[in-house]
């Protein structure tokens, strides 16, 4: 069985990627709101395992690099890490302009960010 159906593996269970498939979004809403959804449950995964505030890079970085060991590629983990802590960064703006800390955050406050793009 691939990863993406082990729920172990991947924060976005098949109800959640299901949900989303089946809001009224054009692709690339589904995509971008898929990208975000995971990342916050990343950010949630950590902050639950380790108690640590979402700005902690490394926590982070120690997370992405375990999760790219696979492939082994330096620039992959690289690059894995900097898109998690934007889009960390992007989701902690956006859980203040609602009024949300990060960890109250559900995938239904997320469709209007990126009805808006």
């Amino acid at each position: 069985m691939s990863n993406y159906l082990d729920p172990l593996s991947n924060p976005l269970n098949m109800q959640t990627i299901q949900e989303i498939d089946n809001l009224d979004l054009t692709i690339m809403q589904k995509h971008h709101l898929r990208i975000l959804v995971h990342c916050l449950q990343i950010l949630k995964i950590l902050n639950a395992n380790n108690s640590f505030e979402y700005q902690n890079k490394n926590s982070l970085r120690e997370w992405c690099d375990n999760h790219s060991k696979k492939f082994d590629d330096k620039k992959f983990s690289d690059l894995f890490y900097e898109q998690i802590e934007s889009t960390s960064k992007k989701l902690s703006i956006f859980s203040k302009k609602i009024g949300k800390s990060i960890e109250d955050l559900e995938m239904d406050d997320l469709v209007p960010l990126v009805e808006q793009r």
